[in-house]
């Protein structure tokens, strides 16, 4: 568990179902742009079944145990909140992996996700011994590059239409971050920077 004041990181449960639901049932409409979604399949294939919870949460167990991903759900204020993943984790000579998030409407602004990217960036360089975190964003998802902004990512350039998001291929930002470029810490960092929490 990685945790900073009320903001705390886990692994996803499969016992996370019924309010990991309830969460992404009630920000559907918020989320829908920006999620990923499975291309068309050529013709004559039948198109992939969308993953029960269950199926998600053994894929995203296997994934971990094979060395290629961290799934999180992030928590606040001790409820569940949302979820954030490193994925295509690559060793040999690249050490590196990108991160991918999405928070409960009702607590954005709150400082929440920036400090779970800073907590999972922290453990992905001094624990896991990654080099380089990446986190892809299309440019017209202003709330999901402020935190990375926030963070102080760097801007590396755009992916044409790099990954199927809300059913067509999507241009994606880069933002990138090396472990030398925050020798004290990405959470510290942030913690030096982010404004006070607003009132709820």
């Amino acid at each position: 568990m990685l945790a900073d004041g009320a903001t705390t990181l886990r692994p996803i449960r499969l016992r996370d179902q019924r309010a990991w639901r309830e969460v992404n049932q009630r920000n559907r409409d918020w989320l829908r742009p920006w999620e990923a979604t499975v291309p068309p399949p050529p013709p004559g294939h039948e198109p992939p079944r969308r993953p029960t919870y269950r199926q998600m949460v053994r894929h995203l167990r296997a994934e971990a145990q094979a060395g290629r991903m961290l799934p999180f759900v992030v928590e606040y204020g001790g409820r569940l909140a949302g979820q954030l993943t490193v994925a295509g984790i690559t060793w040999g000579s690249m050490c590196s992996g990108h991160v991918g998030y999405w928070i409960d409407r009702s607590v954005a602004g709150r400082g929440v996700m920036p400090t779970a990217v800073a907590l999972a960036t922290d453990h992905c360089f001094r624990t896991v011994g990654l080099h380089r975190v990446e986190v892809c964003i299309r440019p017209e998802n202003g709330p999901s590059r402020r935190v990375v902004e926030k963070l102080g990512f760097r801007e590396e350039g755009v992916r044409p239409r790099y990954l199927h998001i809300d059913g067509a291929w999507r241009d994606h930002l880069v933002y990138a971050l090396t472990a030398e470029e925050v020798p004290e810490g990405l959470l510290t960092r942030w913690r030096r920077t982010r404004p006070p929490a607003p009132q709820k």
